[in-house]
């Protein structure tokens, strides 16, 4: 029996759930939220689909009350502002920092050995301060961007090569915002082949840049943050745990010396399965790309700097 609980019941927390209920990542999957009703309605409508689905996971909604959540294993955080048009993810941090001090507490108290994985804005800083707050080890706290922002590279690489996108390998590293986070060319391929082999330098650079701007893009067309990628890419992290599937899912992982980085949460590629974050793997990255992660680092110390002066941490 496995229990996993979502904690936010917007467009990401319910399609996380979603995603989950459908794929029987979990036994029993809890989506919690402060709007009376949302979760619980949220919940019977999955419910309704699953006989239409073929599945028979255990749904459960609460509105704020989280004893229903004790003991998961597992406990995604979405909750939080969305981003508006025009909005950086940094820009998030006052409002929904107080909210992520106030889902952690909850979740040390009913669920003391649950692994978190957060999804919340901005992502990165978030996931330092559930980290402070929670006091839990490291393995056991990691943000979900890497794994969203790889698999929107792996979108653009798929669009610029013509290939088959299930064959597309590429990884996103480094901070999870518009200007922080690195697509890693060098490493990207089809099937092994490097992908320069398929494209041109204009499209590949093309397909970086439109990478870094994916989730702004989004949210300019929709008029919101994006919610099926980054729930699905939540639900991914889970079942990697929960299944022991020890998958390379580049998070956002507290480092200490890795990169030559410490005392941050960062993207870095990372096996995750049943004990949560189980190693770091460092890359033989170009020098232009250590240049990029320093670069990259520095900015999201500065964001964590803001958690100092609002006395959040």
């Amino acid at each position: 029996m496995s229990k996993v609980t979502v904690v936010g019941a917007g467009a990401v927390g319910a399609t996380c759930a979603n995603v989950m209920a459908c794929r029987e990542v979990a036994s029993e999957v809890v989506l919690i939220d402060i709007k009376e009703g949302l979760s619980e309605g949220k919940m019977l409508d999955m419910y309704q689909c699953s006989t239409l689905m073929d599945f028979d996971t255990k749904l459960v909604g609460a509105t704020n009350d989280y004893k229903r959540s004790g003991n998961s294993d597992v406990v995604v955080i979405t909750s939080g502002i969305p981003r508006k048009p025009g909005m950086t993810r940094e820009e998030l941090i006052g409002t929904n920092a107080e909210i992520m001090k106030g889902v952690i507490a909850n979740i040390v108290k009913y669920s003391p050995r649950a692994i978190i994985i957060v999804v919340a804005n901005p992502m990165d800083t978030l996931t330092y301060l559930a980290l402070k707050a929670s006091g839990l080890p490291k393995n056991r706290v990691i943000g979900m961007g890497g794994a969203l922002d790889s698999s929107r590279f792996k979108c653009y690489l798929a669009k610029a090569t013509g290939a088959n996108i299930n064959n597309i390998d590429g990884m996103v590293i480094g901070g999870h915002g518009d200007t922080t986070m690195i697509p890693l060319l060098s490493k990207a391929s089809v099937n092994g082949v490097p992908v320069t082999q398929f494209a041109s330098k204009k499209k590949l650079a093309e397909a970086v840049a439109n990478t870094m701007v994916g989730g702004a893009t989004l949210t300019k067309l929709i008029g919101t943050s994006a919610w099926y990628a980054p729930g699905a890419a939540a639900s991914m992290m889970v079942e990697s745990i929960l299944h022991d599937q020890k998958k390379l899912i580049p998070c956002s992982c507290y480092l200490e010396g890795e990169y030559g980085e410490n005392d941050l949460c960062i993207g870095v590629p990372a096996i995750i399965g049943r004990k949560g974050i189980e190693k770091i793997v460092e890359l033989d990255l170009t020098k232009e790309e250590i240049e990029k992660f320093a670069a990259s680092a520095a900015a999201v110390h500065k964001t964590n700097d803001v958690l100092r002066e609002i006395k959040a941490i």
